[in-house]
């Protein structure tokens, strides 16, 4: 597979690793600032979305987009891997699109007289899985070790993939046309799931606007290094003890709320801790609250909770669920 070139960096380099949390956070909150920015130049009104990439980003996460065709899901997730300034490929998900079209297979080389390996397009650090959910599960599930593991595994080889690893996987509505329900093991390897909505009016008219001239190129703000330097520093993000009850407590009301027949887990659990501290990062504070947890809790848990038959009917879906754990369980606070 050739190799995408990395385009040279005109900002500052990136923050070493001895700097003082409280200092790293203001410079993150900086560097949140010009991606939103950046991002905007090609895609409007999309700065939540953009924020919601930034977290899972900062997690160590992939994410799952959401929503009806034509609401700019490819462009806007085409624009962030510029952004970072890392290795991208777009894969379109097709119904007779194979496993191996995804991880690559060994093919016999005449010249050399051997197999030689011809990488897919899933080793890059960007991946764009463009309608995910339009291809059958065993396709679906090629990426499911990659997602989990950072490699793939090919007729017995195992094959790291480069760091920073990224999957931005788009899908349309299960109620449209020609689409898989995607399964529940896999939907729990992305680490947050977003729906994009229409832009509204006024959007809608700077989107016209905007594109009625060449489309901007965007600046590189990150790099690699600096990616894999700024989420080695998440975990250092504080947060009281309560904080870890509490999110327990989020995820074990889950499983006993009689509207669902499956609850979080705990990898739910560690997803929402993880989301919560990235998300402090970039509003440039060296600590979470609780506040950080109710606001990731709907992009962690919504697409991990399966709501039961009888109450979907009654049009009741996983995110007014989660609503209802936020409001039902207590804050708790240190004494």
């Amino acid at each position: 597979m050739p190799q995408v070139p990395t385009p040279s960096l005109n900002h500052a380099p990136a923050p070493p690793g001895d700097v003082p949390l409280r200092d790293l956070a203001r410079q993150i909150r900086e560097l949140r600032d010009r991606v939103l920015a950046e991002v905007g130049l090609v895609v409007v009104g999309m700065e939540g979305v953009t924020h919601q990439f930034l977290i899972a980003l900062l997690a160590g996460g992939h994410v799952l987009l959401e929503g009806v065709p034509g609401v700019a899901k490819t462009t806007l997730s085409k624009t962030f891997a510029r952004v970072l300034g890392t290795q991208y490929q777009r894969l379109q998900f097709t119904p007779d699109l194979l496993p191996s079209d995804v991880t690559g297979t060994y093919i016999f080389d005449r010249k050399q007289n051997e197999f030689v390996l011809r990488r897919g397009p899933i080793f890059c650090q960007v991946l764009l899985a463009d309608e995910v959910n339009r291809a059958p599960a065993k396709t679906q599930s090629a990426l499911l070790e990659a997602m989990q593991e950072n490699q793939v595994t090919i007729e017995g080889t195992t094959l790291p993939l480069p760091r920073p690893f990224m999957v931005l996987a788009t899908q349309n509505p299960v109620e449209q046309e020609g689409v898989y329900r995607l399964p529940e093991a896999q939907l729990d390897r992305f680490l947050l799931r977003v729906e994009m909505g229409y832009p509204g009016r006024v959007g809608e008219v700077a989107m016209l606007r905007l594109h009625s001239r060449p489309t901007a190129e965007v600046s590189q703000i990150f790099t690699a290094d600096q990616i894999l330097d700024l989420q080695d520093r998440v975990a250092e993000v504080h947060g009281e003890e309560g904080l870890l009850d509490y999110i327990v407590e989020l995820s074990e009301a889950s499983r006993t709320h009689p509207d669902l027949a499956l609850g979080a887990s705990p990898r739910a659990s560690l997803c929402l801790l993880k989301c919560a501290r990235a998300r402090a990062l970039l509003d440039g504070r060296h600590y979470f609250t609780h506040e950080d947890v109710h606001a990731v809790a709907p992009g962690v848990l919504g697409h991990r909770l399966i709501v039961r038959p009888e109450t979907e009917v009654e049009g009741k879906r996983a995110l007014d669920v989660v609503r209802d754990l936020i409001q039902s369980v207590p804050v708790l606070t240190s004494g």
